[in-house]
Formats: structure tokens, sequence, C-alpha cells
């Protein structure tokens, strides 16, 4: 919505940002949008991204929970392209979402360091990202008595990513922050990823 240009109808992703505008090089004509920052809950599958989103919702209403698991099934993805074009999708809600006020909180496990080169990270004020982590067992555990999960293959690669999350502080060019939730309850998670993200806001 915000990046189709109302004067000469441009609705091409070739937009410019600057001083707080949208600019439309096919025309020069220029717009206010509102800039709110993008928040990123990130970590392994099976860390409790979702049962921490669901404890948020039932919350608050500051801002807007969604989870990446809505483009399955509608955007299906197998290459790096297609993983390329949902972070443009769900980058393009959330600066649309963003035109009401409201901020935008994912739940996204891979594929964080293609969220600050998409076309639509301009729109956004940051791209705030917090990993969720734990110790190897926690995870073997959520995933396999709180999923069901026994792919052995999963199972390894989700631990050997929540490890790299654990050591790291960035994917790419995208910086995260981490919280480790070993031993907490999905209360506690909850509570925790709240505190940091209405500091951004």
């Amino acid at each position: 919505m915000i990046g189709t240009c109302i004067k000469c109808g441009n609705h091409k992703w070739d937009k410019v940002i600057k001083d707080g505008k949208v600019i439309c090089p096919e025309c020069n004509h220029s717009w206010n949008y509102i800039a709110k920052p993008l928040f990123i809950l990130g970590g392994c599958s099976g860390i409790g991204k979702t049962t921490t989103a669901i404890e948020i919702m039932h919350r608050q209403t500051d801002v807007v929970v969604l989870d990446t698991d809505i483009f399955c099934g509608v955007q299906n993805a197998s290459t790096n392209d297609d993983y390329k074009k949902r972070v443009d999708t769900l980058e393009s809600i959330s600066r649309n979402i963003a035109q009401s006020d409201k901020a935008v909180l994912w739940t996204m496990a891979g594929n964080l360091d293609m969220l600050p080169r998409s076309y639509n990270a301009q729109f956004f004020s940051a791209i705030r990202c917090l990993v969720l982590v734990a110790d190897d067992d926690t995870v073997k555990d959520h995933m396999i008595n709180g999923r069901g999960i026994t792919d052995t293959g999963w199972i390894e690669g989700s631990v050997g990513y929540n490890k790299y999350l654990r050591e790291h502080d960035s994917i790419g060019e995208l910086s995260y922050e981490r919280f480790d939730i070993t031993n907490k309850t999905p209360s506690e998670v909850a509570q925790a990823v709240m505190e940091w993200y209405r500091k951004y806001l």
C-alpha cells in the first residue's frame, strides 16, 4: 500500500526513503509514512517461539504478533529465492501494518540474515531481533516431548543451530540479542520478550 504512488500509479519496488518520506522516482511525488521497528523473535525449531507468541497475544495489544508459519502452504519455499520472497512479503505486510501505528513481532526460525538485505528493510526505523536459546537437553526435550518430533536429522540440526545462536551475536548483517529459556516457564519467557521489545517502542 505505502509503496504505490497515488500520483502516477507507480507500484514498482523502486521507492526511495529520505527524511521521513517515501519518494517516487518516476514522478518525484513524495508522501509521509510511519516508520516503526520490526521485531523478530528467533530461535531453532522447537525452542518455544510459538508458545511464547501465544502467551504474548493473550496479554497485550501493543504489537501485532504474527507467525511465519502462515506462509506454509500459501507461499511454499525450497530455494533461497523462495525464502527471499517470504522475507519480502513479511516485511511488506509489516510496513503496511505500521501505518496504523502498530509495530509487528514475528516468530521466525531461519533466513534471519535476509531481513536487512530486503528492499522493504528501508521502511523500518530498525530491525530488532531476539533469539531464544537453551542448553542442548532443553532443545531436545522441547522437540521430542513437546512437539513429538522424532526425525533425528531435524533434532540434530536444531541443536546445531541453537549452538550457533548461543555462541554468536549476528547472522550476516543482522545483529541479535539472546534470551536463555533454560528452566524458564512460558510465562517467564513471554514477560522477558515483552520487556525486550517495549524498550524499543
